[in-house]
């Protein structure tokens, strides 16, 4: 029961993610960040089957360092994202991932960016995007509060209603989540919504006997 989300603000993206992570019936942590820094101005959040998910995203972000690296400047978010979608689109004729991906970035030329990434190598440059069975929430969401232009403060009181959504309506909600943005000032982490909070055992404080 995934659920990736982003939006385009005003001078800003906000992307935000679940933090379980799950194997069929079972709920193994539910502090995993599934929304990596690419670099300085760059994140991708990614669903999907936790193998690839983090295989992938990992490759990718080793790679833009790379180019950064080997030619001095680092890569726009435009072609950080044709990278990307090149990187499914062959993997999608040998072994594909079974991966979806927002990639959002901050340029100084062309400012604000959200691509969606879809698994069979699908890419847009849209201004709100959505993975996951919260989609169909978060997405609706959107469509009906979105606007252009937004302050930090409204899409971050938009965020919080789809969460809210996801919760109050999935059968299985994550009940974790993590909010990042990426702005002139870089990219970092903004806040997490917690409705359930890791106690420690006895045992992993070291009182078991």
């Amino acid at each position: 029961m995934e659920c990736v989300f982003g939006l385009v603000g005003n001078d800003f993206v906000i992307v935000v993610a679940d933090t379980s992570a799950v194997n069929s019936i079972l709920v193994h942590k539910t502090n995993e960040d599934k929304i990596m820094k690419l670099d300085s101005h760059k994140l991708i959040a990614a669903s999907g089957e936790s193998g690839d998910r983090v295989q992938f995203t990992e490759y990718i972000q080793k790679n833009v360092a790379l180019y950064h690296f080997r030619n001095g400047i680092p890569l726009t978010t435009a072609a950080a994202a044709n990278f990307t979608r090149g990187e499914l689109a062959t993997a999608l004729r040998k072994n594909p991932y079974m991966v979806n991906i927002l990639l959002a970035g901050f340029d100084r030329e062309t400012g604000p960016s959200l691509y969606y990434i879809d698994y069979i190598a699908t890419l847009h440059k849209v201004d709100k995007g959505a993975f996951g069975y919260g989609s169909f929430f978060c997405l609706s969401m959107m469509d009906r509060h979105y606007h252009s232009g937004m302050s930090v403060e409204e899409a971050v009181e938009l965020v919080d209603r789809c969460i809210m959504e996801i919760r109050s309506r999935l059968v299985v909600a994550p009940p974790n989540f993590v909010i990042k943005i990426v702005d002139r000032d870089g990219a970092r982490e903004y806040a997490w919504r917690e409705s359930v909070k890791d106690t420690p055992t006895a045992q992993s404080e070291g009182l078991a006997v």
